[in-house]
């Protein structure tokens, strides 16, 4: 076991990616308590520069040495590539930080949102961390803070997600359409945005520009999406609700980046509008921007880029005084992935100083 010390060293597994790119700004920007920062990338990166913390840095090849001496490794992979290689480098002696899908419903591997609950980081016994879905991120900071304060019962969500929730061939694919749409009557009959298109739908299996999807993931069990069994699943495992009821129906919007969804979230105990307000605006990590009176309204245009979950559009149920409706938008690939990933690292680094 490696002895503590004040400067671990981190590698970032991962590193040229989308949600990569993101990561080593992030590791720019906030307080540098790393030592050494490697990256790591696929055989075709290695030997490439990227720059962290204001410094050139080459990529290693993805292999069993590359983990040498590392304290802690940030895995943004796809999953089969990291259920292969996360447990590896947990044997190199490294805390794994992973952002796939490959570990998080594994009882042995805590599933963490350092606002809601940062004590499950703790216990490891497989060596790895999991970050949760970017979906169920861009709600779950916001819900968690309510849920300790009410306590949840029922959570029905709609999500609206941004394409680069499948990295850049999503974007690349709304992009290009919205070349062949633009300046056009497109959108008036049916099926002519489908045949302006072709087939070039990317990684989607409709057209995304002038259109909405409402299927995200892969095909689960009685015509329910992956997605959407992510939402039920950790968020019962995050909030530590195992017969947590929640019904989730999962969309793609043609938005680059930044997820939102709307939420209707029911409670053990009665909730006002304005009590409501009153924990989410002192809760870490969410902002509250609420004024539809004035015209006023978080969207994802606005939100990009950002660090926080976006709550507005606050409501009470109007036919149950224990339910709240409300909007979140969340940047799915800070929160939504390297952000949380990022806050992991940074409580298991703390055991180093501790």
């Amino acid at each position: 076991m490696n002895q503590p010390r004040s400067a671990p060293t981190l590698a970032v597994v991962g590193a040229t990616g989308a949600v990569g790119t993101v990561m080593l700004q992030i590791l720019s920007q906030h307080a540098d308590i790393w030592g050494e920062i490697r990256l790591i990338a696929s055989s075709r990166s290695a030997g490439r520069k990227l720059t962290v913390r204001g410094e050139e840095v080459e990529v290693h090849a993805l292999a069993e040495e590359a983990f040498e001496g590392v304290d802690i490794a940030l895995f943004d992979l796809p999953d089969e590539i990291a259920a292969q290689w996360a447990p590896i480098a947990a044997a190199k002696g490294a805390v794994v930080v992973d952002n796939s899908a490959a570990f998080r419903m594994d009882p042995d591997v805590p599933l963490v949102v350092p606002e809601v609950n940062p004590h499950a980081v703790r216990v490891r016994p497989r060596g790895i961390v999991a970050t949760p879905n970017c979906t169920t991120l861009s709600m779950i900071v916001a819900v968690g803070a309510l849920h300790a304060e009410f306590g949840l019962r029922e959570l029905v969500v709609s999500s609206y997600q941004a394409v680069s929730g499948v990295g850049m061939a999503g974007v690349e694919a709304l992009r290009e359409q919205t070349k062949l749409v633009a300046g056009t009557e497109l959108g008036t009959a049916p099926g002519d945005v489908r045949r302006a298109v072709g087939e070039a739908t990317g990684p989607f299996p409709e057209p995304i520009a002038l259109n909405v999807l409402p299927w995200v993931g892969s095909p689960a069990d009685d015509g329910w999406s992956s997605e959407e069994m992510k939402i039920r699943g950790e968020s019962r495992k995050i909030l530590d609700r195992p017969d947590l009821k929640v019904s989730a129906t999962c969309v793609r919007v043609p938005v680059v980046t930044t997820h939102s969804l709307a939420v209707h979230a029911r409670f053990e105990n009665e909730i006002t509008v304005q009590r409501a307000y009153e924990i989410l605006s002192t809760s870490p990590g969410v902002v509250v921007f609420d004024n539809p009176a004035a015209g006023e309204f978080l969207t994802p245009a606005d939100v990009v880029g950002t660090d926080p979950t976006w709550v507005g559009r606050v409501r009470r149920a109007l036919d149950d005084p224990c339910a709240l409706d409300f909007f979140v938008c969340g940047d799915n690939l800070r929160k939504g992935s390297a952000l949380n990933t990022a806050q992991i690292a940074e409580l298991v680094a703390a055991e180093w100083s501790g």
